[in-house]
């Protein structure tokens, strides 16, 4: 499970985060970023919907999304949002292949987030 401080809790920063932030796709999710939040933390929010799989392939996927995130925590600009979408190749795809696309996809994010943020 994500720590506490980490989670995105509220609806509200789900649409937010979607709406105003940068996306970036791969073949198993999308990560949108939204930075500059204000808050000196970084909340991370997931979304696995129906279309990937049956419930025990969702709670597979999205434990592996939390332990990728948790891994990679350091990567996570401060004071920002981040929201990971699985796709529904996500359940059938292995924990490396996940892990790799949600490595490029946040740098993307990150790197189009900073620089839209630049232009503000």
């Amino acid at each position: 499970m994500l720590p506490a401080h980490l989670r995105m809790r509220h609806g509200q920063e789900f649409r937010a985060t979607i709406r105003q932030g940068s996306r970036a796709g791969r073949d198993t999710l999308v990560v949108h970023c939204r930075a500059g939040t204000g808050r000196t933390g970084s909340h991370v929010g997931l979304v696995v919907a129906r279309s990937v799989g049956n419930a025990v392939v969702r709670n597979r996927v999205k434990r592996r999304l939390r332990a990728v995130v948790l891994a990679d925590i350091d990567a996570l600009p401060t004071g920002s949002d981040v929201v990971v979408r699985a796709l529904p190749r996500a359940g059938t795809s292995a924990y490396e292949q996940i892990a790799a696309d949600y490595q490029g996809a946040l740098r993307a994010a990150v790197a189009r987030s900073s620089s839209r943020a630049a232009r503000s």
